[in-house]
């Protein structure tokens, strides 16, 4: 960048610099927005179809899932960026809507960008999306939503079932819907009048063989490890389970030490010391009545023999999260040091047992009296089917936890998306001003829900949308209709047990008016030169000017 003072010119940025200002800058960033959503705008809805991601080391990744195709394409456009923060945010809040919310923010800066050629100020549109954002939360919480019982088991399974609807798991959804639900019911707690579905404390493992169908729920916790000695017993009925966070080794000085031997029997006092130290641990868990022992750390070969020898199923290097989650289920205590460990410490589970699953070793915690943690195994023909089942229940799991806190669903199939549109629509004279273009522009964004679900299903997506939005306006509107993706007609979402809990929709409206506001403010970018050569201080390449 130069700016010239009296003839002379002064150097303000450095060489090299790229700057693009005012309308270049709100369009490139404006079409780059746009070229996410449209990749993956095409997997939206049941009839959504799925990418195949190959990453720089040749590793596949195939899925529909919005988030995880847009975590592994390399995105360089800052602006792009910024769209794919939006999707990884409604992932980590509602597990599911992710596709939802990165279309609606590509949409509303695609209308943005015609108000934008209207000579329409950005701050009067970003202003304008903020107000329609108002009353469209409003609306959703009034007029759309509908207040549900966590504990209706039916409306959670619809929405585990709505979830994983467009994922590739079609076939056996039913069955994964139940899984879902059972264990997010477990894992339900009251905190400070609150309820709180924590879905971390659902362990989740995939191991490839079988079938998506013989995926299953286990009531306690399953382990990816394999008892610590062949002469253990494989399975241990009536388990008392100790919980360990330290070492059962002979601990190594802080300082460097050595020990100086005079004579032979030396060597030998030694090494019966260490000897009697080990046993030691392992009477010290005898005696607590443990007959399982769980450490996070390192257990010796020496105590591991010794455990064998009294019939002590050991596992150790478990994972910390893996102990807390076992803790919640069994209800032990994670004691320190095995000196501290007492019965009141132990853990209580019908039966600790190892199985083979596929290739590998796996320990089952079953039988927990009242677990509030809870595992589910994944099986599937492949690898791939075994990570999309992992993603789908995700969503599920995520989706089912958000229903039972809030206790509101809305109709899903674009019908909350159609409704919202309408009225807004209706409601827009009434903002005045030119905010009220940007508050129709709005409107008519949210109409790209309903319209990319029917054409994803092979259907003229111009006839549904006339179709909707006659059954949402007149005398006889209906707010559950939406788009039937089998028939291409508009029908009621709650006849087809297609509800989505009201949290997705609040969540997608709020971070995509978000995103598109701050990419419509840009008015100007600075674009450093990429690094390479040059002296620190010194224009790049070392020259002097």
């Amino acid at each position: 960048m130069v700016t010239v003072l009296q003839g002379t010119p002064i150097l303000v940025l450095r060489e090299g610099t790229e700057r693009a200002r005012d309308k270049s800058a709100s369009a490139s960033n404006v079409a780059a927005a746009r070229a996410i959503a449209d990749a993956v705008r095409t997997t939206l809805g049941p009839r959504g179809m799925d990418k195949m991601l190959v990453d720089s080391m040749g590793d596949i990744t195939i899925t529909n899932d919005g988030v995880t195709i847009l975590k592994e394409v390399d995105v360089e456009h800052p602006a792009a960026k910024m769209i794919v923060e939006v999707a990884k945010t409604q992932d980590q809040q509602c597990g599911d809507g992710t596709t939802t919310a990165v279309v609606l923010a590509g949409e509303l800066l695609k209308r943005a960008e015609a108000l934008l050629e209207q000579n329409i100020h950005p701050t009067v549109i970003t202003r304008g999306y903020q107000i329609a954002l108002t009353e469209a939360q409003r609306l959703l919480e009034k007029e759309i939503g509908t207040p549900v019982k966590a504990d209706d088991e039916k409306i959670l399974i619809d929405c585990a079932f709505t979830a994983m609807g467009s994922k590739g798991v079609f076939g056996s959804r039913d069955e994964l819907a139940k899984i879902a639900v059972k264990a997010v019911q477990r894992i339900v707690e009251k905190r400070g009048g609150k309820t709180i579905a924590d879905v971390d404390q659902i362990k989740v493992e995939k191991r490839h063989g079988g079938t998506i169908l013989d995926t299953q729920l286990i009531e306690g916790i399953i382990l990816d490890k394999e008892r610590g000695h062949p002469r253990m017993p494989r399975s241990v009925a009536n388990a008392k389970i100790a919980l360990l966070n330290s070492a059962l080794e002979v601990k190594k000085t802080e300082i460097e030490s050595k020990i100086n031997i005079k004579n032979p029997s030396q060597i030998q006092s030694f090494l019966d010391e260490e000897d009697r130290t080990f046993r030691k641990m392992v009477e010290q868990a005898k005696a607590s009545g443990a007959n399982v022992l769980i450490s996070q750390k390192g257990i010796d070969d020496v105590v591991l023999h010794y455990l064998a020898k009294e019939g002590i199923f050991a596992l150790k290097q478990v994972k910390e999260s893996d102990l807390q989650k076992l803790a919640r289920a069994t209800g032990a205590k994670i004691v320190t040091g095995i000196k501290d460990l007492t019965a009141s410490d132990l853990g209580q589970a019908a039966l600790v047992e190892e199985k083979k699953v596929g290739d590998d070793d796996m320990t089952y915690i079953t039988g927990c009296s009242n677990p509030r943690s809870v595992s589910i195994l994944i099986r599937g023909g492949t690898e791939h089917v075994t990570q999309e089942v992992e993603r789908s229940l995700h969503d599920a799991l995520k989706v089912v936890a958000s229903v039972v806190e809030d206790g509101v669903v809305c109709p899903g199939g674009g019908a909350t998306e159609i409704d919202l549109a309408v009225k807004l629509r209706r409601w827009a004279p009434s903002v005045g001003g030119r905010e009220q273009l940007a508050v129709e522009a709005f409107a008519q964004a949210l109409e790209v829900i309903p319209w990319a679900l029917a054409e994803n299903g092979g259907h003229d997506a111009i006839n549904t949308l006339i179709e909707l939005r006659g059954a949402h306006d007149g005398a006889n509107a209906n707010k559950n209709v939406g788009v039937n993706v089998q028939t291409g007609k508009a029908s009621d979402m709650w006849a087809l047990h297609v509800v989505e809990p009201a949290r997705v929709k609040r969540q997608a409206l709020s971070s995509a008016v978000e995103v598109a506001n701050m990419v419509l403010r840009i008015d100007d970018i600075i674009a450093s030169k990429k690094s390479g050569g040059g002296s620190p201080g010194g224009p790049p390449g070392g020259h002097d000017h």
